[in-house]
C-alpha cells in the first residue's frame, strides 16, 4: 500500500489560482504554484488547468524526459479516485478547450513552417538547374 497522500477532487479543484495551483497529471496531484513562472510555456496553460486534470494537455505537448523528471519534484500525493468528481464550471471548460486549441495551433505552425521550407528548398534547386 502506497503512502501518498490521498486529495479528492474538491480538495484538488480549489487549488485553482496562481496563487495556490494544483495539478493532476495521471491521477497524480502535483503543486505547481511556485513552477508556474518558470514553465516554459508560461504560467497561463497552467493557470487555465489549475485544480483539474492536465493529463491530455501534458501528454499532446510531448514533454521532454527532464520535464517528466522535473514533475517528480512537484509531486504531492495521489487523488481519491473513488471521490466524487465536482462538475466543470463553464469558465473551466472553456480553459480545457483553449488549452487543447493552443497545443494543436502550435502544431500547425510547425507543420506550415516544414512545408514553407520544403517548398523553398525545391525552388532553389529547381532554379540552380
Amino acid at each position: 500500500m502506497s503512502d501518498a497522500k490521498l486529495y479528492t477532487y474538491t480538495e484538488i479543484a480549489e487549488h485553482n489560482k496562481a496563487d495556490k495551483l494544483w495539478l493532476i497529471i495521471e491521477d497524480k496531484v502535483y503543486d505547481c504554484t511556485k513552477f508556474a513562472d518558470e514553465h516554459p510555456g508560461g504560467d497561463e496553460v497552467l493557470i487555465d488547468l489549475a485544480g483539474q486534470d492536465a493529463t491530455s494537455a501534458f501528454e499532446d505537448i510531448g514533454h521532454s524526459s527532464d520535464a517528466v523528471k522535473y514533475l517528480e519534484k512537484l509531486y504531492i500525493g495521489d487523488v481519491d479516485t473513488a471521490s466524487e468528481k465536482p462538475q466543470p464550471s463553464a469558465e473551466e471548460l472553456a480553459a480545457q478547450e483553449a488549452a487543447k486549441t493552443s497545443s494543436s495551433e502550435g502544431n500547425g505552425r510547425l507543420v506550415l513552417a516544414l512545408f514553407v521550407a520544403a517548398f523553398a528548398v525545391l525552388g532553389y534547386f529547381l532554379h540552380k538547374s
